[in-house]
């Protein structure tokens, strides 16, 4: 009888350790019906805890920042090692009821009609970096949403305010711009990558540019001018990979 008893213990204990430590992996895709995120709308095999809610959706998308979406999946007993290296995780509107919020702007004539616009949750100086929590989706009045709005966080988050902006106010994409990572006159290690082949050099940048951008640099030890890509501060590329990086950058 105590024999039983302890193999049914264990056995007990196994199965809520089991379950204590799911793998489950992240959708491609996150969607959510109600504006109630939970981690069933995130992970496939979320099992028990699927209907756990971590986040709400106000407006047409919400950004995560990813190490919360683990950190609380973790609280639920599931374990995402977050493979790919995410910053942050956007979950859209499903269903037939989902409408990008330039769209709605558009259609919405109706007097008293509100729409959902893209606003800062606080001020940004010149050169702040939009980060995930820095906006969100706001009701008002139909008439005084701003054309052009963007429909999707995720298309500013990441970017760089190009002048003060205060709290509240709409998201327009004439107010940021891509971050800087290399100014005038910076040092700059440029690199050429191809087959394995890796060769640095040092140089001058003779302008500003942002990820992505092209961006001359002058050989320190030839005087000449090489065109490169800037890649991250004061790194820069050329060759086969520059361009392979430059496409990527612009998605």
């Amino acid at each position: 009888m105590i024999r039983r008893l302890t193999l049914g213990v264990c056995l007990a204990f196994a199965a809520s350790s089991a379950m204590a430590t799911a793998p489950v992996t992240l959708r491609d895709n996150p969607v959510d019906d109600d504006g109630q995120v939970t981690l069933g709308e995130l992970f496939e095999g979320a099992g028990a805890a699927a209907d756990i809610v971590i986040a709400r959706r106000a407006g047409p998308t919400v950004v995560l920042d990813a190490a919360m979406v683990q950190s609380r999946a973790g609280q639920a007993g599931l374990v995402w090692t977050n493979p790919r290296g995410l910053r942050r995780v956007v979950v859209r509107q499903g269903g037939a009821g989902a409408t990008p919020a330039a769209t709605a702007s558009t259609t919405a004539s109706r007097p008293g009609e509100t729409v959902e616009v893209l606003t800062f949750t606080r001020s940004l100086a010149a050169g702040d970096i939009v980060r995930p929590e820095d906006v969100a989706w706001t009701p008002v009045q139909a008439h005084r949403a701003p054309a052009g709005g963007p429909a999707d966080a995720e298309e500013v988050i990441g970017l760089t305010a190009r002048r003060a902006l205060r709290s509240g106010t709409p998201v327009l994409a004439r107010d940021l711009t891509q971050p800087q990572v290399i100014a005038r006159n910076d040092l700059v290690q440029v690199s050429y990558v191809d087959q394995g082949l890796t060769l640095t050099i040092t140089g001058r940048a003779t302008r500003d540019a942002a990820v992505g951008e092209p961006v001359p640099i002058v050989n320190q030890q030839s005087g000449r001018t090489i065109e490169a890509i800037a890649t991250a501060p004061g790194q820069a590329m050329v060759g086969p990979a520059a361009q392979t990086f430059r496409t990527a950058s612009r998605r």
